[in-house]
C-alpha cells in the first residue's frame, strides 16, 4: 500500500515560517501526522515544493572563494556559510544573486557562470528550494546587511578552506562547495 494523504493543515502562522501538518495513512495502512514548515503559504498537498525560495552563492574571486562567517541563530553558534537569500515577489533569479551579495557582503557580480535548478534545502523539515548559482564576484567589502544579520565576508585560498574545513563549523552546502574548491577547483564549471 502506498501513502495516502488523508489532510493537510496550517497549525501556525509565523513571520518567517509557516508551519503546516500532514495526516496520511502509511505504507502500514496506519494513520500518521507529520509536521513540516514552508516559506510560504501553502493551500494543499500539491503546493508542498511546488515554487523555488531562494539562492545559494557559490562566488570566486581571482581563484578565491568567498565564505560568510555568519552567527546563525537556529544553531546558536557563528559558521561557515554561502551567501544566500530568499527571492522576492517578481524579482528575477539573476537579480535576487545581485541583490543578496550587494545586502551581505557589497560586493557585485562580475559574471554568473551557471545556475543549478532549485534543490531541496532540509528535505526532512521543509519544502524549501533554492537555486545555486556559480559567480564571479567582484568590488571591495561593505556591510548593507539588516541591523538582525551578524555577517564577515571574506575570500579564501585553497589552502585556507582546506584549514578551515579541518576546524570549523560550516552550512553542509557550504562545507560541500569549500570541499570541493578546495581540492578540486573551479575552473571547469560549465558555463550556461
Amino acid at each position: 500500500m502506498n501513502f495516502q494523504f488523508l489532510d493537510f493543515r496550517k497549525v501556525r502562522d509565523g513571520k518567517y515560517l509557516k508551519n503546516y501538518e500532514i495526516t496520511y495513512t502509511n505504507k502500514a495502512g496506519k494513520e500518521k501526522k507529520y509536521e513540516m514548515v514552508s516559506r510560504r503559504e501553502l493551500h494543499s498537498i500539491e503546493d508542498v515544493g511546488a515554487a523555488p525560495s531562494g539562492v545559494s552563492i557559490v562566488a570566486t574571486c581571482r581563484d578565491r572563494l568567498l565564505l560568510l562567517h555568519e552567527f546563525r541563530m537556529g544553531v546558536n553558534r557563528t559558521i561557515y556559510n554561502l551567501c544566500a537569500g530568499m527571492i522576492n515577489e517578481g524579482e528575477s533569479i539573476e537579480d535576487c544573486i545581485a541583490r543578496e551579495l550587494y545586502e551581505e557582503t557589497g560586493l557585485q557580480i562580475r559574471k554568473i557562470k551557471t545556475i543549478l535548478p532549485p534543490s531541496f534545502a532540509a528535505v526532512a523539515i521543509s519544502d524549501t528550494t533554492t537555486y545555486i548559482a556559480f559567480a564571479e564576484v567582484e568590488g571591495s567589502f561593505s556591510d548593507h546587511s539588516s541591523d538582525n544579520e551578524q555577517i564577515e565576508a571574506h575570500f579564501y585560498t585553497r589552502e585556507e578552506v582546506k584549514e578551515l574545513l579541518e576546524t570549523e563549523s560550516f552550512s553542509s552546502r557550504a562545507q560541500m562547495a569549500a570541499y570541493f574548491f578546495a581540492y578540486y577547483g573551479f575552473n571547469t564549471i560549465q558555463e550556461n
